[in-house]
């Protein structure tokens, strides 16, 4: 059996490479930011959450997520470019119909914020700035930005709590990153990785692998529950 590109990713199918696509517990722990956000608010409107999630969900979870795998095929999918675009810019697509719908619905400012997430969508996906793709961007882009947003559509403005919990999704999102990039180097650029240590002890790929997913496959639950938290009190 060929190992999976991602511990989460199956393969062998078109059903298996659409749902790999969407990364669900990296999409999942990036929504739970936006709720984080809206849950720091005395009065959740459960309608403005919604369509925030569905937002983002459109252009992270189906959108980025696509076109970051016709770019440069992380998961090594048998998607088609067609399909990829096609999901790629259709999730941008609708996430631009929410902003319009909560331009009218909330405030013009929803227009900037929509722009705001479509260009980073694409933007990192595609490369279009090395300081974009890097730990820093990827940290203000998928945990700063959603927590932000989450706060603003639920109360049209800022506050220094919405700041410090973007502060948080930030570092928790460096955090995430530092330990996928060398579980993906492994799954993705070796043939097999085995560590020796003094006195002859190794550890086989399995127990690398461990040290870095391990941890992730922990803290990808750990925002959604926090979020949840917040929001059920």
């Amino acid at each position: 059996m060929s190992r999976r590109r991602a511990y989460y990713a199956p393969s062998g199918s078109t059903a298996r490479d659409l749902a790999a696509l969407l990364h669900p517990p990296y999409t999942l722990w990036h929504l739970s930011y936006v709720a984080l956000g809206a849950g720091l608010v005395t009065d959740v409107d459960w309608m403005r959450l919604t369509g925030t999630l569905a937002a983002f969900f459109f252009g992270l979870g189906i959108a980025a997520h696509s076109l970051d795998e016709v770019h440069t095929r992380p998961l090594g999918t048998s998607l088609s470019d067609r399909l990829l675009w096609s999901l790629g810019i259709g999730g941008l697509a609708a996430a631009a119909v929410v902003a319009v719908i909560g331009a009218f619905e909330i405030s013009a400012w929803v227009l900037a914020w929509g722009v705001a997430g479509i260009l980073l969508a694409a933007g990192y996906a595609l490369e279009w700035s090395r300081a974009l793709h890097s730990n820093v961007g990827f940290a203000l882009a998928w945990g700063a930005f959603p927590v932000l947003v989450g706060y603003w559509a639920q109360t049209e403005g800022l506050s220094l709590s919405a700041v410090l919990a973007a502060g948080g999704a930030a570092l928790l999102s460096i955090a995430q990153r530092r330990l996928s990039t060398p579980a993906r180097f492994v799954r993705r650029r070796t043939s097999h990785a085995r560590a020796v240590f003094d006195r002859g002890r190794a550890w086989e790929e399995s127990e690398l692998l461990g040290t870095w997913e391990g941890p992730m496959r922990a803290l990808v639950w750990v925002m959604p529950l926090v979020a949840l938290a917040l929001l059920v009190r």
